[in-house]
């Protein structure tokens, strides 16, 4: 496609992925930006990431630029680094019945696994080969620094104008070879507004239990993707249509059918206000944090284990709370690992909870300056919107608290303290005295 007959500028195009682009060209090496990138601006959308695919090596790479790190074992990478800037640099790809001798002998080039997925793929290519091992035809399209043209070797072009999305070759093979496609495919619909193609779309619940085999670490950072880029609600809804949030949330999923089968609905309706939330607040630029989202989304699961464990159980509410903790977070943990850093605010959002029920004498003031007060606390709004009850009255005294004077919130306080029923007191009975004996002491 030539440059009259395209959107795609370099004015769009960050400048350290500029920098990179001519770099490789003054080396000697075929450039080009490929990916998202193109796509977005094909779209009329900012792009977010600049990729690049040449036909330099790693190693090639890396010998241009002192500011690359390698990266990858599974696909070997070259990351630019531009400060907090990283432009990634992929070499082509190329199929593995065309791999050279020396290169199907390695057993560092390429490996699959017995589904068919790929565990190492290094075998290296040309620029038509690389656009065939992408993954959906949108994605296949290649932007020239040199005469500004795109190269779509995949009729991409005309599935962006019809707004399809759609897998490059036999759809099965490329979700076995990597099953994140099937997650990815939902992604990119609900992100660029398009459907999935009716032959890409058949084989993903057929072939969904075979997220099984991704890494739990690799599932968090598709957790990000689908659920903190303000697409959050949407893509609960398709990924559920499909037979896949159970293998992303697997202990939220049996809640939610065990909630359908009783005709009830508080947890569906909370994870989806709180994605709803959380949407709003990413598409408005305000900060969020996954923990919030992911405290939702277990929050129901971990109530109803604490529940259970003190009516089976002799331990005390605190210590249910932790058993019931630990159980739900270890067995969240072998679908997607969530990092410490993350599960340690999730705690405080639950713990608090339960602190902001207790309100008597400086308890109150201990919960309004905890550190993770303010999460806690639009937690719990989100709690009484769809509890409504104790709860809702609850979150309406925290709100008129944050907002009352000194003065009044030790009134408040004190209502709180003498609207409890009263402690009976125990008269301690009196030790009978001895029997006087008569004699002088």
């Amino acid at each position: 496609m030539a440059r009259d007959q395209h959107t795609v500028s370099r004015k769009f195009i960050s400048d350290n992925a500029l920098k990179v682009l001519y770099r490789l060209k003054k080396g000697g090496y075929d450039a080009y930006l490929v990916g998202g990138g193109v796509r977005d601006m094909l779209l009329g959308i900012e792009p977010k990431d600049f990729d690049i695919a040449t036909n330099a090596t790693p190693e090639q790479i890396k010998a241009l630029f002192r500011n690359c790190r390698l990266i990858g074992r599974r696909f070997r990478l070259a990351h630019i680094v531009f400060g907090r800037d990283i432009i990634e640099v992929a070499t082509f790809r190329g199929h593995h019945d065309s791999a050279s001798d020396k290169q199907k002998e390695c057993k560092k080039t390429s490996k699959q696994s017995a589904d068919g997925m790929l565990l190492r793929d290094n075998i290296y290519g040309s620029i038509d080969e690389d656009a065939e091992r992408r993954d959906f035809t949108i994605n296949a399209l290649y932007y020239s620094v040199e005469n500004f043209n795109i190269y779509d070797f995949a009729g991409g072009v005309a599935d962006i104008e019809q707004r399809l999305i759609r897998l490059i070759g036999d759809p099965e093979t490329r979700y076995r070879e990597d099953p994140v496609r099937m997650l990815r495919a939902v992604r990119f619909a609900t992100k660029l507004d398009m459907e999935i193609g009716e032959e890409t779309a058949q084989p993903i619940k057929p072939l969904a239990n075979l997220l099984l085999n991704i890494p739990p670490a690799r599932m968090f950072e598709e957790f990000l993707k689908l659920f903190v880029s303000g697409k959050a609600l949407a893509n609960f809804h398709m990924l559920r249509d499909y037979g896949l949030f159970e293998y992303l949330f697997p202990i939220v999923e049996q809640n939610l059918i065990a909630e359908q089968a009783q005709a009830e609905d508080h947890m569906s309706r909370f994870i989806q206000l709180a994605m709803s939330n959380t949407d709003q607040r990413i598409n408005t630029n305000q900060r969020v944090t996954p923990a919030f989202l992911l405290a939702a989304f277990l929050w129901y699961p971990l109530s109803r284990q604490v529940t259970q464990l003190r009516q089976t159980t002799q331990l005390t509410p605190q210590d249910a709370f932790f058993a019931a903790l630990h159980e739900v977070m270890s067995e969240q943990q072998r679908s997607i690992a969530v990092p410490k850093r993350f599960q340690a605010p999730m705690k405080d959002i639950w713990i608090l909870q339960d602190k902001l029920a207790r309100r008597e004498g400086k308890r109150a003031y201990k919960a309004f300056e905890h550190p993770k007060f303010r999460a806690g606390y639009d937690f719990l709004l989100l709690r009484g919107e769809i509890e409504g009850g104790e709860t809702a009255q609850l979150a309406k005294w925290w709100t008129d608290f944050q907002e009352a004077s000194p003065e009044s919130q030790q009134m408040m306080i004190k209502s709180v303290a003498g609207s409890r029923p009263a402690r009976r007191s125990v008269r301690k009975r009196r030790k009978p005295r001895k029997a006087s004996t008569g004699k002088a002491e």
